[in-house]
């Protein structure tokens, strides 16, 4: 599964079997990405660091990385616009390089990589969810680290963790929905209370009684539901009020 120099510190078995339990509602999206990349460090051979790209409307970060190492070839590439990892998340397939010193696909990456000590890397792509692509990047110290067990498995794991992350991306914007939905029943119910009881103090209508309180919110530079809110609590709204008569009343 490794190169013949180095060992695994966990077994590709005990990597995939981490990753198919992992309990999505005790992770943050972060926190998973770094699960990931430590996962895919630690099961193949020994040093080897690992990173996560994000691409999200063609802009790349790096979202967690194993070591500074990793970052650093990471944005390298971000600079300059093309480079393996911005490959495989955009192409959609994995790119190995086998030798910095002599590959001459991405000149700039590959120069600045063996200047850094990288000498060989692995980039495999995953897509996440509609919009939101990235890729896990694997970057060795020597040249020609992967065989093809561990490149066969690297490809495996990828598959792994994309499934896994995508879910990760769905749960949150589901979450994320429901908050929001219920942040707006809520700021309703307080408003449409607001506007009862403005309605029936003044006996104006419904739609008075809104633009009162929209008017507040737009020239206090506060929100709506902040506004009704504190009229429920206080009684206090400073705004002039057209009457049912035609009188004008201030509250304050």
């Amino acid at each position: 599964m490794s190169s013949a120099s180095g060992e695994r510190s966990i077994s590709a078995d005990d990597a995939l079997d981490r990753l198919g339990r992992i309990r999505l509602t005790e992770y943050s999206m972060r926190s998973l990405l770094d699960e990931i990349a430590t996962l895919a460090q630690q099961s193949l051979a020994d040093g080897l660091e690992a990173s996560v790209t994000l691409l999200v409307a063609d802009r790349a970060t790096t979202a967690v990385y194993t070591d500074p190492l990793a970052l650093e070839l990471d944005e390298e590439q971000y600079g300059s616009g093309h480079g393996p990892c911005l490959h495989a998340a955009t192409a959609g397939e994995p790119v190995e390089v086998t030798d910095t010193r002599s590959d001459s696909r991405w000149p700039d990456f590959a120069r600045h990589a063996a200047g850094s000590g990288c000498r060989s890397s692995l980039s495999l792509p995953l897509p996440l969810h509609e919009g939101v692509n990235g890729a896990l990047n694997i970057y060795a110290r020597r040249p020609a680290a992967f065989d093809d067990a561990s490149r066969g498995f690297a490809q495996r794991f990828a598959s792994y963790a994309a499934v896994v992350a995508g879910n990760m991306l769905v749960l949150e914007s589901a979450m994320d929905r429901a908050r929001n939905l219920e942040m707006a029943l809520a700021s309703r119910a307080v408003i449409d209370q607001a506007k009862g009881v403005l309605m029936e103090r003044f006996k104006i209508t419904a739609d008075q009684a809104f633009q009162a309180l929209a008017r507040v919110s737009m020239e206090s530079n506060t929100k709506l539901r902040d506004v009704a809110d504190r009229f429920v609590s206080t009684g206090e709204l400073n705004y002039r009020v057209g009457g049912g008569n035609g009188e004008i009343r201030t509250m304050s």
